[in-house]
C-alpha cells in the first residue's frame, strides 16, 4: 500500500515531467523557416552590462558588443560596475561606452539593471539587449533585433550558447544549455508558446523594460520579467540563428552554487505566480499556465538519478508496475538525445557523463539549501575561456 502511495507521487512528480520534456523536445524538430523581413527603421538600442566583480572577462564582452555592423550613433553601449578594480574602470573608459558605477549592499543583477534605467532615462532608446559580463555577441546582433523589433515582436530571446568545454562540468553544462533551448525555446515556440527567457541575450521594448525592470526584486530577474510578459500576453520569441557565447562553469562548486540560486529563483518564482493561474485559465492565457507548468518541474538532474533509481526498486517491489518506469526511463533519454545538438554529442561528452552521479547528488543537496536564497545574489567567477565572438549567424539555422 505504501510502496502503491509513493509510486503514485513519483507519476505526478516524475513520469508527468519525462511527458512534458518528450514532447517539447520531439517538436524542436521542427526547424522554423520563416526569416524576418529586412527592417524598413532603424530603431534606438542600448545593450546594458551589469558586471560584478567580472574584471576578467567584461572589457571583452564591451569590445564585442560595440563591434556591430549598425550604426554607432544608434547603438549605445552601457556597462553597469558593481566592484571592478580601478585598473578594469580605465579600460572601459577608453572605449565609447557608458561607464555605470554603483555600489549596493547586497547587490543584485536587477538593482543594476534599475539602476542604468534610472541613469540613462525613459527616452534613451526605443529597445534594450542585456547581457551578461561573460557573453560575445557577433556584429550582426543589433541588426538581427532590429529586424524583431520592426516586425512588432516585444520580446526576444537569442540562442545562448557555451564558449567554452574545457572541463567535464563545463561540457554538461553546455549540453544542458542546449538541451533547455531545444525543449524550453525552440519546442515551445513551434507550438506557439513563447520561449523562455535565460537571464541574457535577451532584448525587450525599452519602455516596457523601464516600467518593469524596478519591479524585480529576487535574485531571479528573468523569471519575474517572464512572469510580468505573460501576464500582459506579450509574446517572447526566439531567434535560434543568433548565437550568444557564455561562459560555462567550470567546476563542481560552482556549478553547486549555480544551480542553487537558478532552482530558488525557480521556486520562488512559482510560488508568486501560482495566485495568477486561476484568472489566466480562465481567460485563456495558457502561455501563462505552461509557464508555471514549466515551473513546476523538478531540475533534470534529479529526473536523470530518481527515474532509473525507482525503476529499478519497482522492479524488485512490484514488476509489472515497473514498466511504465522503464517506458518513462526510455522516454527521457530519448527525449535528451532529440534535444542535444549532434554538435554536442562527441567524445568530450562521453568523457564528461563519469561527472553524472556527482552532479545528482549536489542538485539533490542544493534542494537542502534553498533558504534566503532568492534575495542573496550567488556570484558565479568567470576566467574569460574564450575571447572568440560568434561569426555571422548560420543562415542554415
Amino acid at each position: 500500500m505504501i510502496v502503491n502511495i509513493i509510486d503514485w507521487i513519483f507519476v505526478i512528480a516524475l513520469l508527468l515531467p519525462v511527458l512534458y520534456l518528450f514532447v517539447f523536445a520531439a517538436f524542436s524538430m521542427q526547424r522554423r523557416r520563416e526569416k524576418y523581413p529586412p527592417a524598413r527603421k532603424q530603431r534606438r538600442f542600448v545593450t546594458l552590462i551589469p558586471a560584478y566583480k567580472a574584471d576578467a572577462v567584461v572589457v571583452r564582452t564591451a569590445q564585442a558588443a560595440l563591434a556591430q555592423e549598425y550604426p554607432a550613433e544608434l547603438h549605445r553601449v552601457a556597462v553597469i560596475a558593481d566592484q571592478l578594480q580601478p585598473a578594469t574602470l580605465g579600460e572601459l573608459r577608453k572605449l565609447p561606452l557608458t561607464v555605470i558605477e554603483v555600489t549596493f549592499e547586497n547587490s543584485s543583477k536587477a538593482k543594476a539593471l534599475t539602476a542604468a534605467v534610472e541613469e540613462l532615462g525613459p527616452d534613451a532608446a526605443d529597445a534594450v539587449a542585456v547581457l551578461d559580463a561573460d557573453n560575445l555577441v557577433g556584429r550582426e546582433f543589433i541588426a538581427r533585433l532590429n529586424e524583431v523589433f520592426d516586425a512588432g515582436v516585444e520580446a526576444v530571446q537569442a540562442h545562448r550558447t557555451a564558449k567554452n568545454r574545457d572541463t567535464d562540468t563545463a561540457v554538461l553544462d553546455a549540453a544542458g544549455e542546449e538541451i533547455n533551448n531545444s525543449i524550453f525555446r525552440r519546442g515551445h515556440v513551434a507550438l506557439g508558446f513563447s520561449s523562455a527567457l535565460i537571464g541574457s541575450g535577451m532584448a525587450f521594448r525599452y519602455d516596457w523594460f523601464c516600467a518593469n525592470i524596478r519591479r524585480c526584486v529576487t535574485a531571479g530577474e528573468d523569471k519575474e520579467l517572464e512572469a510580468l510578459l505573460l501576464r500582459e500576453r506579450i509574446y517572447i520569441d526566439y531567434l535560434d540563428d543568433v548565437e550568444v557565447l557564455d561562459e560555462k562553469v567550470q567546476g563542481e562548486a560552482a556549478y553547486y552554487n549555480q544551480r542553487r540560486r537558478w532552482i530558488a529563483a525557480q521556486f520562488y518564482a512559482l510560488g508568486s505566480a501560482v495566485k495568477n493561474l486561476p484568472g489566466a485559465l480562465f481567460s485563456g492565457n495558457f502561455d501563462y499556465c505552461d509557464k508555471l507548468l514549466q515551473w513546476c518541474l523538478p531540475p533534470r538532474m534529479l529526473l536523470i538519478g530518481l527515474v532509473p533509481l525507482w525503476a529499478v526498486v519497482m522492479t524488485f517491489l512490484d514488476p509489472w508496475g515497473s514498466v511504465k518506469w522503464w517506458i518513462a526511463l526510455v522516454l527521457m533519454l530519448f527525449a535528451l538525445a532529440l534535444a542535444l545538438p549532434d554538435t554536442q554529442a562527441d567524445a568530450k561528452l562521453g568523457r564528461a557523463l563519469r561527472r553524472v552521479p556527482v552532479l545528482v547528488l549536489l542538485t539533490a543537496a542544493n534542494l537542502f539549501r534553498l533558504g534566503g536564497t532568492k534575495d542573496k545574489f550567488i556570484h558565479t567567477q568567470h576566467t574569460g575561456a574564450t575571447d572568440s565572438a560568434p561569426d555571422k549567424t548560420d543562415p542554415n539555422a
